[in-house]
Order: C-alpha cells, then structure tokens, then sequence
C-alpha cells in the first residue's frame, strides 16, 4: 500500500523517441477513438519508457523495444513529490514545473494527469518517506502547484494514500491537520477552471468498511472535489475497484465520481505474500487510459503509477519510483487485450508490427 514514489526523467531524448513511435500521438488517440466530449490525455515523449525503447532498438532489442511501446505510447501521471527549487529570477520553481508539463500537453491538444505527493509525513516514513517540512509549506507548495496549472486543462490527484493510511494508523502525522491541508489543497486546485480534482481514498482491499473512509474523506475536502481516486498503484482489479467506488459513492451519499489506476492490474492482485503490492511478480498492464469507461460513475481509468517504476527495494527492486526496466518489460509482455502498439524505425513515416514480437512468451 505504500512505495508510491513516481519520478519523471526529463531530457534530451523527446524528437527520438516521437521518431521511434511515428507519432506517439496517434497511440493516445486510439483511447479517446475521436467521439466528442472524450478527454485525450497528454503522453509525453520523454519517458524512461521512451529513452528505453531507444536503447533497446540500438541494442537490437526489436521485440523487447516493441513491447516496451506499449508502456511509452501511452499517457502517464506526472507526479510533484518534492519543492523544485527556484532560481534567482524567481524562475525554474514548482509553479514552472508544472506550467511545463500543462502548456506541453495544451500544446499537443491534451490534458495533462497530476499527481501531489508532498503532504507532511508522505507515506508515514516507509519507502516514499518525504513531504512537506511542515503546515505552511505545505500550502505554499499546493499554491504554487495550482498557479501552474493556471487556465490549463488538468487531471490532479491528490496525495496517494493520505487518508487511507491515517485512517489505518500513520505515526507521525497528526490527523486534524493532514485532513485540514488536503481539504487546502482539494479546494485550491479546484479553483483552477480547467483542472478536475481527485482526493485519494485508498484501494478496494485497504480499508474494505468504506463507512470507515467516509468522515476522513469529508474532513480532507472531498465534497469539494470531481470525485476520489482508487487503485493508485495498487493492483486490483478494474471490478472490483469499480465495485468498491460505488459503495464508497453511496456511503458519501451518492452521487461522487471516481477514477482508478488500471496501470498494473491486468493480471489483478498478487497474494503470494503480506507484501503484494510491493513489486509482485506476474502483473501485468491493465486497461489504457481513457474516459470511455462504460460507467457514467467512473471519470476516467487513468495509468497513475508510471509502469515500470519500482515500489520500493523489495524483490530485489530500486528504490521507490526508481525505473526498472525489466519489470517493466514484464508488465507490458504480459498485458493482454486493447494493446497494440506499432514501431516504426527513426526516421520511417510509416508503422508496422515488428515481425515475431507477438510470439513472445512470458
């Protein structure tokens, strides 16, 4: 339930990896199928993803670097875990980072997906440990983040387990307050007109009594936001999350949107052990991001957790958020259904399947 960590690579590898794709675009596209009123979401060309399939291919990696398209042509969350540092002009800070990442996306006619991850006491000191140092920070830091977002349209999901981990217990972290600055934040991002904004409330198997949620979800502002957020980098399954999202609907009185995380849980949850949401083995894609999710409930099934990035040290894993790029290759081998990604060479307007990659076995 925890090692949620997400960082984002930035850097010189953006016109390389749009020339590997042919048009990451079209892959983004696909999503949405061009029915009016859907939303398509922002995938950025400059991914660990991305710069993997580069390598791969110069490596003569082909079926490897194809697999790995079906990870980078798809849109991801960009999360804000820490406070960028401006520079002496007052430039470079957390407001542009994420004034960055919207203009791109409006740029491309897409909306960006956010991520806040910076609440005080982040993941109550286990592998995402962090945040703000303390109350006034923290709502200098939101501040910051929705003058990014400025007019721009933008998902944002508000700090990964906060409510369900104070709710199970989090030493450290005083609840009143916590449940005081996501309801800042829940209310400041929303005063932004293009951003839609979801407070997490856990996965279906963390606090199963969803009546347990319901105050904590109420004191962190959710009546003031589009709706919450199950799933995020969890593994279980689009059903069963979408089963739970509607028992916790009704529990805050009907009514709440929601939108899940379908990044790994292709394969759903893994039980070999007390730690299954800590890198477990066989998972697989789930469902590419998209709102045409058949439920007028369910916003969105969005890829929260960037796949690929680890939860934690833990099977052998990096630290939290830290690309590993076999696990990833793993996840995207396994993904069954809607996930048909094409490669074309640098270079090559063209696009074309990569002979004998479909034949790969787990």
């Amino acid at each position: 339930m925890r090692g949620r960590l997400s960082r984002g690579l930035v850097g010189g590898a953006a016109l390389v990896a749009l020339a590997v794709f042919g048009g990451v675009g079209a892959a983004a596209g696909a999503d949405a199928r061009g029915v009016p009123g859907d939303v398509e979401f922002w995938v950025n060309p400059d991914t660990a993803a991305a710069r993997q399939v580069v390598e791969w291919r110069q490596r003569g990696r082909i079926a490897d670097a194809w697999f790995m398209g079906r990870i980078a042509g798809r849109a991801q969350a960009e999360w804000l875990y820490e406070d960028t540092a401006a520079n002496a002009d007052g430039t470079g800070g957390t407001r542009d980072v994420v004034r960055g990442y919207v203009e791109k996306a409006t740029a491309a006619g897409r909306t960006a997906v956010l991520v806040a991850y910076f609440v005080p006491h982040r993941d109550c000191g286990d592998y995402s440990a962090g945040g703000a140092r303390d109350a006034a920070h923290y709502r200098a830091w939101i501040d910051a983040f929705a003058d990014g977002i400025g007019t721009h349209a933008a998902y944002v999901v508000v700090e990964p387990d906060a409510v369900a981990q104070e709710v199970a217990g989090c030493e450290g972290a005083d609840a009143t307050e916590r449940y005081a600055l996501l309801a800042h934040a829940v209310a400041r991002l929303g005063q932004q007109p293009g951003a839609k904004v979801y407070l997490d409330a856990g996965n279906a198997s963390w606090i199963p009594q969803e009546s347990r949620l319901v105050e904590p979800l109420r004191q962190a502002g959710v009546d003031q936001a589009d709706g919450f957020a199950l799933n995020v980098s969890n593994y279980r399954t689009t059903e069963e999350s979408t089963a739970y999202g509607h028992r916790l609907a009704r529990a805050l009185g009907g009514g709440k949107h929601f939108v899940i995380d379908t990044s790994r849980n292709g394969n759903g949850p893994y039980t070999g052990d007390d730690k299954a949401w800590c890198n477990p083995p066989g998972r697989a894609l789930g469902t590419p991001p998209t709102t045409r999710t058949g439920d007028p409930a369910v916003d969105a099934y969005l890829w929260i957790k960037r796949p690929g990035e680890s939860d934690g040290t833990c099977r052998g894993g990096p630290a939290a958020g830290t690309w590993w790029p076999e696990y990833a290759l793993g996840l995207a081998v396994r993904a069954r259904g809607a996930h048909p990604v094409t490669l074309a060479p640098p270079g090559d307007s063209g696009v074309r399947d990569v002979p004998g990659a479909q034949g790969r076995q787990t």
